[in-house]
Order: C-alpha cells, then sequence, then structure tokens
C-alpha cells in the first residue's frame, strides 16, 4: 500500500510542512486536513494519498482501517537557471524538485495480552545475556593488555 510523486516540482522544504501535518493519521482525517490547508503541496499530496488508498482497495483493504504509516518527502533533482544581474554578470537560481513516498498500514485489534509469567522469564534471560556479554567483553580485554606487554 505504497504510492510515489516524483520530481513534484516544489522545494522539500515546503512540502515537509503539509507531509507532517499529517504523519500517522487516519485516511479520512488526513484527507479532511488537507481540504481545508491552505498550502500549494496540499493538494498534489491529497491526490498521492487517495493513489495510495487505490492501492490498497486492490489488494482488499478498507479504508477505515487504514492509517499513514509512513510520508517521506526526499530532494528530487534541482534545475540550475540563471537570472542575468548587474554588469553582465549572472546569478544562479535552482528550481527544486521533491520526491514524496507514501506507506499506508493497516490498524490491526490488540490481541490478548502476554501473561505476567512470561513477561518476567523474558526479563530474567535478558539480565542472564547482559552479563554474558559483559563477562565476554573483559575477557577480550584482559587478553588485548596481554598482548601489548
Amino acid at each position: 500500500m505504497k504510492a510515489f510523486l516524483k520530481n513534484y516540482r516544489q522545494s522539500p522544504r515546503k512540502v515537509r510542512l503539509v507531509a507532517g501535518l499529517i504523519r500517522g493519521k487516519n485516511v479520512d482525517e488526513a484527507l479532511v486536513q488537507l481540504d481545508f490547508l491552505a498550502k500549494r503541496a496540499s493538494d498534489p499530496v491529497k491526490k498521492l494519498l487517495l493513489s495510495a488508498v487505490a492501492n490498497a482497495k486492490q489488494i482488499g483493504v478498507e479504508k477505515e482501517n487504514l492509517f499513514i504509516k509512513e510520508i517521506r518527502v526526499d530532494k528530487g533533482i534541482v534545475m540550475k537557471r540563471m537570472m542575468p544581474a548587474a554588469m553582465g554578470t549572472g546569478h544562479r537560481i535552482n528550481k527544486r524538485t521533491s520526491h514524496i513516498t507514501l506507506v499506508l498500514s493497516e490498524k490491526v485489534a490488540k490481541e490478548n495480552k502476554v501473561k505476567k509469567e512470561n513477561k518476567e522469564v523474558k526479563v530474567v534471560k535478558e539480565v542472564k545475556l547482559v552479563k554474558e556479554v559483559k563477562k565476554e567483553k573483559r575477557v577480550v580485554a584482559k587478553k588485548v593488555t596481554k598482548a601489548k606487554k
């Protein structure tokens, strides 16, 4: 349930503002927020979100169960242009682009909680492993110091 938008002609810095608002939200909440947002990037991001929802429906996932797991805005290509300046010189203008990646995930109902006995056993095992690792580090450190002498 992914969707990509490549080479969108707006700087990543501006698009990240929109992406940050909808990250982690339900699809319905994100769509409402994008409708009323006064940013230029909100329209393409909304189209991208609807595209990801359509991809999920093809798999057989309901829209109500979906939320935005990840939305990433990466730097695209930079078009370099020149602007005439005083005394025959030129200043460079960078026209930046963005690559937007949107990943949807399905909310899963929580299953039965793990019994306390199992948790205690797991904690005890982890403590033993940490102690064993510390012992191994000491042994290695002793060998290294002996080798240096």
